[in-house]
């Protein structure tokens, strides 16, 4: 199957901006709003930040095109702007495909063309959004010629977002909750303590998997769950692993002792549910390890059928 076919077949990413605002380009499951830079997978938002959201938007509106990183880089911070072009970049396409849940190995939407830039490879549909109709929506909804009408239209609109609430609560709960496993953080300055903080995470995925049974699923040996910490995005994990829980956590240590730090999130709203926390002599790495998964396993497995069936959260000891 050969190239998509450019969109409009312009070459600057500036001028692209320009004549993009009031479309509308799906592709797959995705729909990207140009005017409000919106990202939205099968009508839900997906978050992506301002930066990574202009990247899209030069390699959609040229899909099928090499757009070299220079002209990306213009794009988005100018040539008046004192910024690591590089790395600000990088950070860039490494959220897109966090949102679009794409693998740069068998990229199914954004291809990376070695020493040229990046190409956005999926089919893309371009739908022009009229600005007419659009303001004339507004007025109306302004400026109503009735104020009963504008009251009913209010209360229709709450009572459409209350029974999509509870079709998407009903359908969640016919499915096991997803939690996903971050890497654990090493926070020790010790280099050697990565292969320990690795391990523990690794013991956590088979602990938690091993007590799940058939009332949640594991994750956590997704690309995205592997990303150094300043690049982690909790609202991206969310939506491209379908996860409702995260667990984050980090290894410190003192002289002879590790502090390990568990973290249970539930996701989207990122609400903290525990903080599990252990200290322990670092002599016997491999002993702490299959220690504080199995704790840490064992609490946050029936946190997480505690909180899916919206009961009551036991009382556990962090200590």
């Amino acid at each position: 199957m050969g190239a998509p076919t450019p969109i409009g077949g312009w070459h600057s990413c500036k001028n692209d901006s320009e004549k993009m605002d009031s479309r509308l380009f799906r592709f797959g499951l995705f729909e990207f709003n140009a005017a409000t830079r919106e990202l939205r997978r099968e009508g839900a938002l997906v978050r992506l930040q301002a930066q990574p959201a202009q990247v899209l938007g030069c390699l959609i509106v040229r899909s099928g095109q090499v757009v070299s990183r220079d002209e990306l880089c213009d794009a988005v911070w100018g040539t008046e702007t004192f910024v690591d072009f590089e790395r600000g970049l990088n950070f860039c396409i490494a959220q897109i495909r966090s949102a679009l849940g794409d693998d740069p190995t068998a990229p199914r939407y954004v291809r990376t063309v070695p020493k040229r830039g990046y190409q956005f490879i999926a089919p893309v549909e371009s739908i022009s959004l009229s600005p007419a109709g659009t303001e004339a929506a507004l007025r109306a909804w302004k400026f109503p010629a009735k104020p009963i009408a504008a009251v009913c239209s209010l209360v229709l609109i709450a009572i459409s977002f209350y029974a999509g609430y509870r079709v998407r609560r009903r359908q969640e709960s016919k499915h096991p909750p997803i939690i996903a496993v971050v890497r654990f953080d090493n926070e020790t300055g010790n280099a050697d303590m990565i292969r320990f903080s690795d391990g523990l995470t690794d013991s956590l995925v088979e602990q938690l998997t091993a007590l799940a049974g058939q009332r949640y699923g594991v994750i956590g040996n997704a690309r995205i769950l592997r990303l150094p910490r300043d690049q982690r995005d909790l609202q991206a994990i969310a939506q491209s692993l379908q996860a409702r829980y995260v667990v984050l956590g980090q290894v410190q240590g003192s002289g002879s002792q590790t502090r390990i730090l568990a973290h249970l999130i539930r996701l989207p709203d990122e609400t903290h549910l525990w903080v599990a926390r252990m200290d322990r002599s670092s002599q016997d790495p491999l002993g702490v390890e299959l220690e504080a998964a199995q704790r840490i396993a064992a609490n946050f497995s029936q946190l997480i059928v505690k909180d899916s069936s919206d009961g009551p959260l036991p009382p556990f000891p962090n200590k």
